[in-house]
Formats: structure tokens, C-alpha cells, sequence
């Protein structure tokens, strides 16, 4: 009986050494580099258990504005102490010396330290090459002049860009056959997003050293400085925005005090976005916390009386824009007298310059006679019911487009409401179930100031290696289906030239600006109310200069009262700005 048990329990020990032998050949030779489903780098956690390390670049890729200046990061040289210097005598006074402090600071910033530190924190001091060539020559173990990657704060267009973040079940959803560490930041909105597979980290350039339990120095005084092989990576992606007028758009928007809304301003040269701003702007500490996470420059809005624009322009290819024939402009569309708004008798040219309700609800309803689906078709001639962004080929990727999230406007909902003169009135004036992206308003007012021809609209325009050579060019794009005639955009020009020169028109406020505007005002309901008063969307969206047009702008305030807007007193100030910007160089 013992001796069954001895060999009872001998088999036991021998099958538990037989596990412990087996996970520790997974530890040690099979899985070193991925352990687990979490992707766990063993080797790259054992130094990391007996190094110090500062980093120096994440490996990401970086966005460029259109001159190539950095937007979301920046390189500076700095001067980098390891805490082991805490116990040597070492020459920090040479070191103060070299860069302009005193030797106190010097060593104060390393006092309790029990990571490398970069001297100044938060606001490093910025080296000269003369003072890291100095302080490195000195060659003192833990003491290192290196340029190292700093985020730039408050940094500008934020929603555009995005924001990164680790995500290990996105990381495996997105990228099922690569091997990346659950650490590994990814693009989740913005431009980060769309670009992800392009700016994910090749490797991480950074200075390790190696200590024992104590901190102290495990294989002499040597620090290693790690970076990735591939000299080409990691890229940088040059968008089209330019930081000045950027960095205006955003400060024209907070002083106008606009809570939600913001603008779009492309440069119809390459029909690129030269500024967009969003707001609210993001909690940094918790994104998804608010509504600042969403760019509402690319969110589907009511427009209201922009939509106007699609009205007339189904009206002048269907010969209903007599200019003989006059509408009653003192009532609403349901044949009542308009309490607030008493035009008179005024003709189709007239109409769209006071933003004429009664006219458009009237064309609308005709036009849906002629053909119920005609008010669909014209949107779309005018690019506001698709995709507006950049999208074609890249690579294996078929569908790649640059605008993350981006959403496709509409005009109906269902195909009875197509055929109900009701609804249809309300379509007409941009309400009932219109919705729109200001992107796509914007790429309108540009198609229409370009003669009809639709383009879509870039906001990157190359992908570049890291030393600064061309990985991919993205070319100007022509956007499909139907467009307007030459004829009929040539008229919708007048008609929003019209509202800026007449005394009566919605946009008469820019007839001093320095550029010419042609443009389109917009009022629309929400039927959301707030302390009984329902809330409104303003918009105004034109171009400039209208003789040789070089940009397209709108300016939208979303969820106000009727009373508020800052929309005009915005567009034009923007203007007033790029003009300035446009003269500088010349003065």
C-alpha cells in the first residue's frame, strides 16, 4: 500500500514538474516577445524591471501644417539627469555653467527623483548645439544633451486631429494580424484615426540604463541609446491647414462666444481645408466626457435658409425664375400673414436676397410637381447629400478616406414625404428633415464659385518619410455624378452676390468688407426649446473675393436663441483677416 503511494505521489511531483518545465520553456524560449493574448514583451519587461529609462520619441507619426511645421509635436534639445547621479560626486557646476543656471537648480532637480528627468519640467530649457556639444563632451555618466519629442499643448484644431489612445481590443480589431504591444498608442478620431496605419510606431528611440535593486549602476557607467532600425519611420503627414489663419479662425470663434458651431475656410486653389475649428473644445482629461470629443464641422445640422441655394438652382434649370412673376413676401409658407417679416411683392431674384420663406416653400412645391425626386438630385449636383472628404485608393486600401467620421447629408427621410406638399414647403427653406454637414456647405459655395465643377475636399496633402522625401501624394479629385451647367451656376453667383449688394438682402452687413462676398444666411429651427424659447441654428456661407474667388467660408452657431448668433460679425471678421494676411507680405 506505501509503496503505491510513493508512486502515487512521485507521479504527481513528476507531472507538476513536467507543467512548471513546460511554462518555463514558454516563458524563456517560445513566447519571450508575446506572452499571452495581452502581447506581453517578457524580455522588454525584465529590463524595464532593472533600467531607467527616458524617452525620446514615442515612434508615432506627427502631423505638419502646409509649410511643414509641426502641429501636434515638437523636437527640443534638452538636458536629461539620471537619479543614480544622486549618489557620485560629479561636476554639475561645469554643467550649470554651461547652460546659464546655478549649480543648486541643477542638483535640485534630480533630489528625489527616481526616473531620468528632463531639466526645466513642464518648460524645459532649450539648448543651443553649442551647449549639447559642450555638455556631452564632458562624457559624465547620466548626464545627456538629446533632442526629445514634447507634445505641444492647447494645441490647435484639435477635433481635426484627433486624439490617440491605448485601446487593446480596438489594437486586435483593427490590426487582427500584427503584433503589437497592448501599449501601443492608435489614432481614436480625427486625422489620427484615418491615418493610424501610417503612424503607428516602427519602435521608440529612447536612453536606457541599467541599475540593480538600488539604482545603482548593474553594467558600468554605460547608458544605451535605443532607436528604431528603419531610418525612414516614423512619418510625418503634411496637411493642408495654415497655422496663422488657423490660429485666427480659432480666436475669431472664442471671441464671437460661440459655445457649438465653429467654421470651415477652404482654399479653392486646391479646394483644401486652410482652417476648421469645432467647439466645444475637448476635455483633456476626460475626453468622452463631453461633446468636445465630436467635430460638429462634420456632423449633420439643420441648415435652414442656405438650402435655399439647391431651391433655386432646380428652379432656374426648370425656367420657374421668371423675373416678372412676383411672390407675396408678407406671408409664411402656409398662406398666413408673416408677422415678423413684411416684404411685400418681390420677384424670384429679390426673394433669395431677403431669404424669402413664401418664394421658396412655392418653388419647392412646384418643383416637386415636375419631378419629386428633382430637390434630391440638386443637392447632390451641389455635393451636400455625399461624402465631401477625400476618398479613392491608397494602397490595399480600396476605400481610404481622410475625413474620420465624416457624415453624409440628406434631404428626405421616406418617400411619402417626397409627395407631400407640406413637407415638401418645408424642405424648401432647409427644415423638416434637411440636414447637412458644414463641410459639405462650404465644398457648395466652392463648387458654385468654380462654375459647377465638384471637387472633393483635401486636408492632407502628402505622407512624408522621416527625412523629409514624398511617401504619397494625395492628387485633386473630382467628385462623381451630376453637376450643375456653367449657366446655372453663373446665375447662382448674381443671386448670392444679390444678397450681399442689396439694401434689403441678409448679407447687406459685408458690403464694406476689403474682399467682395457672395454668400447665403441661414435661420433654422430646431424644435428643441430651452426656458420655453426654441433654440435656432445660424449659419452664413459664402465666397470671397466674387470676381476671382479664393476661398469658401461658413460660419455656423449652433443651438442658439433667435436673438444670438455672432455668425455675420464672424464671417467677417475671418475675412477682414485673411485680406491681412493676404496684404502683409506686400506692405
Amino acid at each position: 500500500m506505501w509503496r503505491r503511494r510513493i508512486v502515487g505521489i512521485g507521479i504527481v511531483f513528476l507531472f507538476a514538474l513536467c507543467v512548471l518545465l513546460g511554462r518555463l520553456i514558454q516563458v524563456q524560449l517560445v513566447e519571450t516577445n508575446h506572452f499571452t493574448k495581452h502581447n506581453i514583451n517578457l524580455v522588454e519587461a525584465s529590463v524595464k524591471q532593472r533600467s531607467q529609462e527616458m524617452e525620446l520619441d514615442n515612434g508615432r507619426g506627427t502631423f505638419l501644417d502646409k509649410n511643414g511645421n509641426a502641429l501636434t509635436h515638437q523636437t527640443k534639445a534638452v538636458l536629461i539627469l539620471f537619479p543614480f547621479l544622486n549618489k557620485m560626486d560629479w561636476d554639475s557646476k561645469k554643467v550649470a555653467d554651461i547652460i546659464g543656471t546655478s549649480e543648486y537648480n541643477v542638483k535640485k532637480s534630480i533630489l528625489d527623483a527616481k526616473d531620468p528627468v528632463v531639466f526645466g519640467g513642464k518648460e524645459p530649457i532649450e539648448l543651443t548645439s553649442s551647449q549639447m556639444s559642450a555638455i556631452n563632451e564632458l562624457k559624465i555618466p547620466g548626464v545627456f544633451a538629446a533632442e526629445k519629442k514634447f507634445h505641444i499643448n492647447n494645441n490647435i484644431a484639435e477635433q481635426l486631429l484627433g486624439i490617440t489612445g491605448q485601446n487593446e481590443e480596438e489594437i486586435q480589431k483593427r490590426y487582427p494580424d500584427r503584433k503589437l504591444s497592448s501599449n501601443t498608442l492608435i489614432g481614436l478620431t480625427g486625422l489620427e484615426r484615418s491615418f493610424d496605419e501610417f503612424l503607428l510606431p516602427d519602435g521608440e528611440s529612447k536612453l536606457v540604463y541599467h541599475v540593480d535593486a538600488k539604482g545603482g549602476p548593474l553594467f558600468g557607467l554605460n547608458v544605451k541609446y535605443v532607436e528604431p532600425a528603419n531610418p525612414f519611420y516614423p512619418v510625418n503627414v503634411r496637411t493642408t491647414i495654415d497655422t496663422e489663419l488657423q490660429e485666427m479662425a480659432e480666436r475669431l470663434v472664442d471671441e464671437q462666444g460661440i459655445k457649438k458651431g465653429g467654421l470651415v475656410l477652404l482654399d479653392l486653389e486646391d479646394n483644401s481645408v486652410a482652417a476648421m475649428v469645432s467647439r466645444p473644445t475637448i476635455n483633456k482629461a476626460n475626453p468622452y466626457q463631453t461633446d468636445g470629443v465630436n467635430n460638429y464641422m462634420l456632423k449633420q445640422q439643420i441648415v435652414g435658409s442656405v438650402f435655399k441655394t439647391v431651391i433655386a438652382a432646380a428652379a432656374i434649370d426648370n425656367k420657374l425664375d421668371d423675373p416678372n412673376r412676383q411672390f407675396n413676401c408678407g406671408k409664411k409658407i402656409n398662406g398666413d400673414p408673416d408677422p415678423n417679416y413684411q416684404h411685400g411683392m418681390l420677384n424670384f431674384t429679390e426673394s433669395f436676397a431677403v431669404s424669402c420663406n413664401n418664394t421658396f416653400g412655392t418653388l419647392a412645391k412646384e418643383i416637386k410637381d415636375i419631378d419629386v425626386n428633382l430637390i434630391e438630385e440638386y443637392a447632390g449636383k451641389l455635393s451636400l447629400t455625399s461624402l465631401v472628404g477625400w476618398k479613392g485608393s491608397v494602397f490595399h486600401s480600396a476605400d481610404f478616406q481622410q475625413f474620420s467620421g465624416e457624415e453624409k447629408g440628406r434631404v428626405f427621410l421616406n418617400e411619402e414625404a417626397k409627395k407631400d406638399k407640406n413637407y415638401v414647403a418645408l424642405t424648401g427653406i432647409g427644415q423638416h428633415e434637411v440636414r447637412v454637414t458644414p463641410l459639405a456647405v462650404a465644398n457648395m459655395m466652392a463648387t458654385i464659385a468654380r462654375g459647377g465643377t465638384k471637387e472633393s475636399v483635401q486636408i492632407v496633402s502628402d505622407i512624408q518619410y522621416k527625412n523629409g522625401t514624398t511617401f504619397y501624394s494625395f492628387d485633386k479629385q473630382e467628385l462623381d455624378g451630376e453637376k450643375l451647367s456653367p449657366y446655372t451656376a453663373s446665375r447662382l453667383q448674381k443671386l448670392l452676390r444679390e444678397v450681399v449688394t442689396n439694401d434689403k438682402g441678409t448679407g447687406r452687413w459685408f458690403q464694406d468688407l476689403p474682399y467682395t462676398v457672395a454668400g447665403k444666411s441661414g435661420t433654422a429651427e430646431t424644435g428643441v426649446f430651452q426656458g420655453g424659447k426654441q433654440l435656432h441654428n445660424k449659419w452664413f456661407a459664402g465666397y470671397f473675393p466674387f470676381d476671382k474667388p479664393k476661398y469658401a467660408l461658413v460660419t455656423v452657431n449652433l443651438d442658439v436663441f433667435s436673438d444670438e448668433g455672432g455668425v455675420n460679425q464672424l464671417f467677417a471678421d475671418v475675412v477682414k483677416g485673411v485680406y491681412e494676411k493676404q496684404q502683409a507680405p506686400n506692405q
